[in-house]
């Protein structure tokens, strides 16, 4: 079987890229329809609908960690300009820091696009436009090698990216959004039937959201009162609310079925859901009655579940429900778990080296730890690649190296944990990692002599669970950080 090359999305459909006349890649195939005319809201039932979710209380959300900022680097495949590099730069095999953006807290990595969010609220993207996955105006192919600002009305606090779709949420709780979202057939739009979406909308207005995440192709919302919303592709059953009969195209439904955000319904003993991941094909969801509840893809058990290829309504995955989980990414065909205890575990495919349980090793059916890593505070996984951050800032790799996403400087499997320590990073600490098609984006902070080089714990406004998951309310303080133990507060406005 030949390695994935161009991102996750590769499952279904393959399609070639487009190359230019001098043989260099750039982009996707122009197999796009023309993109929407402005940004807006979108409008229409579910405003009307949804009118009783909306809670006097004031809402003011944090970023969705304590770690403090620092300098974004980037590692893997550029050729389309999501390294943030510049137009030279097609490649890097070690880290690189990305000039332009100061004080990063978060970044998310896409298919072949990238975005940032600073210290500001504000959000920079870069990479490969021609979906809209940028959401700012590109004169120049130039213009999207280099960090530039995306216009939001309001400080975001958190930020998503699929293979060809940008999400952000703001601290009102609201969720802005642009690009599309693609099928096995190509683009499918992103609110729109086949109507590319290139600057920020409003998706789900009158709805109070606390978390948003992306899958490759299909976007998950928490809302404030416990409910999920997705939209997007339903081909893999990630959305979780749509029957399999009516899964390509939405059927005889069309596809507005899958581009309006609806609700995911489960069983009322749950008492609704406190936290969730998506992954490239999948949504998971922790209950607030503790169960950890999955849809979508499931070829190599990476859901947890013993029988089953995929999933179009939640079913409870006992295996991961046997584990309190800080954190959880879903690669192609593995995931990737943090125990709130710091351990990293692993289940789905093995191929490459991906979940790092180490050479000659079969898939896992089973969350199996991970050794040489320990201590963990977050998780990522790219296609066929694998990362994990300590609370000490390090960080390792696993997995493919074909695209040299691993950091290590060259283009060998690893298939145990790899501590990346190349010359930008050793003298600083990591604090967040994502990973997307073919490269890596990672967050560094400069040391400080006599700091204490521990990172805290996520720490952000949720829903009530069992398990103490932090309870709705206003922006919370952070507990001391990394510099020189001064605390960080998101300011109350």
């Amino acid at each position: 079987m030949g390695r994935p090359r161009r991102s996750s999305a590769s499952l279904a459909v393959d399609n070639a890229d487009a190359v230019t006349p001098q043989g260099k890649k750039r982009g996707r195939p122009s197999n796009s329809r023309p993109s929407s005319a402005a940004s807006g809201e979108l409008n229409g039932e579910l405003t009307k609908k949804r009118k009783t979710d909306v809670d006097d209380t004031p809402l003011l959300l944090a970023f969705r960690h304590t770690r403090g900022s620092g300098h974004v680097l980037t590692v893997g495949q550029g050729d389309t300009g999501q390294l943030g590099l510049g137009e030279d730069v097609m490649e890097k095999t070690r880290p690189q820091v990305v000039g332009g953006i100061d004080s990063a807290v978060d970044v998310a990595a896409g298919g072949m696009h990238t975005a940032v969010l600073d210290s500001n609220g504000k959000v920079w993207t870069f990479g490969c436009n021609d979906e809209g996955s940028l959401g700012r105006p590109i004169e120049e192919e130039e213009d999207s090698f280099l960090p530039g600002e995306v216009t939001l009305p309001s400080k975001a606090v958190m930020i998503c990216c699929g293979d060809s779709h940008t999400a952000a949420l703001t601290q009102e709780g609201e969720v802005w959004a642009w690009g599309t979202f693609r099928d096995s057939s190509g683009p499918i739009g992103l609110t729109e039937a086949g109507q590319l979406q290139k600057s920020p909308l409003k998706v789900m207005p009158g709805v109070q959201v606390i978390k948003i995440c992306s899958g490759s192709d299909h976007l998950v919302m928490l809302t404030r009162g416990g409910e999920i919303y997705t939209m997007g592709n339903a081909e893999q059953g990630q959305l979780g609310r749509i029957m399999e009969k009516f899964c390509h195209r939405g059927g005889r439904r069309g596809i507005e079925t899958f581009l309006k955000p609806d609700q995911i319904h489960v069983k009322s003993k749950y008492g609704g859901f406190a936290e969730v991941w998506a992954g490239s094909y999948n949504t998971v969801a922790v209950a607030k009655s503790g169960e950890v509840l999955v849809c979508g893809l499931n070829n190599y058990n990476q859901l947890g579940v013993a029988e089953g290829l995929t999933f179009y309504m939640p079913v409870e995955s006992r295996d991961l429900s046997g584990h309190s989980w800080g954190g959880i990414a879903i690669g192609q065909h593995h995931a990737i778990g943090q125990e709130k205890d710091g351990r990293v575990l692993a289940l789905g495919r093995s191929e490459y080296g991906r979940l790092g349980l180490g050479e000659g090793t079969s898939d896992a059916s089973k969350a199996t730890e991970v050794n040489g890593v320990a201590g963990c505070t977050e998780v990522a996984c790219g296609t066929a690649v694998s990362y994990a951050v300590t609370r000490e800032g390090k960080l390792y790799s696993w997995g493919m190296g074909t695209n040299g996403q691993l950091g290590t400087g060259e283009e060998d499997d690893v298939w145990e944990p790899y501590l990346i320590a190349s010359k930008q990073i050793k003298d600083r600490i990591v604090i967040a990692v994502s990973s997307g098609g073919q490269h890596t984006v990672m967050i560094a902070k400069d040391k400080v002599e006599g700091e204490v080089e521990k990172i805290n714990v996520e720490k952000r406004p949720g829903v009530e669970v069992n398990n103490g998951l932090e309870a709705n309310g206003k922006a919370i303080q952070a507990e001391p950080a990394v510099n020189g133990g001064a605390a960080e507060k998101m300011e109350e406005n």
